[in-house]
Order: structure tokens, then sequence, then C-alpha cells
């Protein structure tokens, strides 16, 4: 049988194994180097969705040392394969944040952890009862266990993290504030909250990256066959940000070092991704004037402008993005 060399380590293979060169193993040798020479500056992270809505949601932020998961509510054993293949082996990943206590958001930590022992699950107290008290999880789910404090920054490899309240009906839940280097490079996400509150508005204030949710479109959603009582909960302030709110809320903080904004959460019965988007790039061009905007991709006319808007797949995993603070 074939020896797959693993490109996670220092050690070369050995002179009689039989490598396996395949498009695959290149693939993801060239991916590791190029992830290496990201430089070892304050300037640079890296962010992945591996998922994102009410099926599951993930994501992944590191640096050329390593990262850590944000929410592990999609399937392991994806998450494993497709860090792999961006050449991210999970002996880099050294911690799950945990934004709040929904299933969506915590189905898979268990499996992830009991596999890689390594790997901490940082989450509030209050947070971790509530996991324990509404899910069927083994109580070892302690034993990984490093608790967080709101407004109390915490590091974790190369990056300071700092947990704000948001407003949703979960168990304490959070945002995080995410810093890397002297420079102030940051990065702030908030999956699930139904109003802007002005902790949350002070963190993003101060991002180069945001991941924001942006759940529905209220025309759709009241329009839509949802029973009452839900679209009720839905749009409650302890609910989801619509289109509209976060469109307005992040056309209001822009400002030139705002580099991306991910809009994370989307229904899929009241939402679209290209409707989220134009209520988003509508709201930046009455606002702040700015026509311009890029979508994330790799294409010539895009992938230099200074801000870049796109909205987070519910399924597939997206490219793994070059977060860079602007030098503006």
């Amino acid at each position: 049988m074939k020896r797959r060399p693993s490109f996670y380590n220092d050690l070369q293979p050995g002179l009689f194994d039989d490598i396996d060169l395949s498009e695959e193993a290149e693939r993801i040798a060239r991916r590791r180097r190029q992830v290496s020479r990201l430089g070892d500056g304050d300037n640079t992270m890296l962010f992945m969705g591996l998922g994102s809505g009410s099926s599951g949601n993930c994501s992944y932020l590191g640096d050329s040392d390593g990262g850590f998961l944000i929410d592990t509510g999609v399937d392991a054993g994806m998450v494993v394969d497709v860090l792999r293949r961006n050449a991210v082996d999970m002996a880099m990943v050294k911690g799950i944040l945990v934004t709040h206590d929904h299933t969506d958001h915590i189905r898979s930590i268990y499996s992830l952890v009991r596999e890689h022992r390594h790997i901490g699950i940082y989450c509030t107290p209050r947070c971790l009862q509530g996991i324990l008290r509404r899910h069927n999880v083994s109580r070892r789910f302690k034993d990984y266990h490093r608790p967080i404090y709101k407004e109390i920054p915490f590091t974790i490899g190369n990056f300071t993290v700092t947990a704000f309240d948001v407003s949703h009906d979960g168990t304490d839940n959070v945002g995080f504030f995410v810093e890397r280097g002297p420079s102030g490079h940051a990065f702030a996400i908030a999956t699930d909250l139904g109003v802007v509150t002005d902790r949350v508005e002070y963190y993003m204030r101060k991002a180069n990256h945001i991941v924001i949710e942006s759940n529905y479109d209220a025309d759709m959603l009241l329009q839509g066959s949802y029973p009452e009582y839900l679209k009720h909960r839905i749009m409650n302030v302890r609910g989801h940000l619509d289109n509209a709110d976060t469109a307005r809320f992040i056309a209001g903080i822009y400002t030139p070092q705002l580099a991306h904004v991910f809009l994370c959460h989307l229904s899929a019965d009241n939402n679209t991704p290209e409707i989220a988007v134009r209520t988003m790039l509508d709201a930046l061009r009455d606002g702040p004037g700015l026509t311009a905007v890029g979508d994330g991709s790799e294409r010539p006319e895009m992938r230099d402008l200074p801000l870049q808007v796109m909205a987070l797949p519910r399924f597939e995993p997206t490219p793994m993005f070059v977060l860079r603070k602007p030098e503006n």
C-alpha cells in the first residue's frame, strides 16, 4: 500500500517511502508552502467558512502557525477533511470558540475534541451549563472546557480574543473580537443577534473584517408560510437580524479600514445570497457612496477592490481567504 506523505510536520519522507504524488497531495503541498510564506508579521489572517445557517455553523480563523474554529455545528469529518485539503492539520487547531448553545453551533464539538484531545472548548460557564442542560452530550464535555468571560481578553495561539454580549435567545450568547499583532489587525464575528447593541457596535467599529448575520428579507418572512409565533421569534430583539438592519449598520460604521464583510446565517426560506448582498451594496452606495465593491472572488476586476462583500454559503466551504489589514 502506498504511503501518503504528511505535509504538516518538518519530517521528510524516508528514502524508501513509496510517495504518492497525486494531484491532491501536490495541491496540499503547494497550499502548505503558500501558507508558510504568508509572513511572520501581524498583517495576515486566514479565514474560511465551513457552513453557515440553521443547518450548521462553523468557521476557521488562523495564521501560518495555526488557529481555531468558531462553532462546530457541521459534520466533524467534513471539517477535518476540508481543513486538511487547505493545509491545516488538526494539530494546528488550538481550540473551538462557542458563540452559544444552539444545536446548529455545537452539534459536532464533542466528537471533534474526543478525537483530537488537545483542542479546548472556549465558552462561558453559563454557555457550558446550557449545552449540558439542553443537549444529550457526555458529561466529559466538561473535561475540555476552557472558561472565558465577556469583556475579558484571552489568548489562543497568536491571537487575543474578547467575547462580547449579543442579544439572542440562547444561553449567554457572545460574539468574538479577535486581534493579531501590535498593529491592531482585527476581526469581529456575531452570528446570531436580534439587534445591534452598543457593545456590538463598539467592537465592529474597530474591526477590519466582519462576519455578521443577515438572516432574512423582511418581506419574504412576512409574506411567507412560517406560523406567526415563529415570525415573531425571528423578528424579536432576541431573534435574528434582517438584511436591511445589517446593511444600515455596516454602512453607518464603514471606514476605509474595513476590508471584508461576510454575511452569515442566511435563512434558506426567507432570504437568498443575492438579495442579502444587493441590500448591503445598496446601503453602501446610498450611505458612504461606495460604487465599486468586490465580491470576494479572484476575478481581476474584483480582487483588488478595497472592500469585499459576500454571503457565506450554507453548505459548501469557502476558499481560504487571506485577510490583510488595509494600509490606508
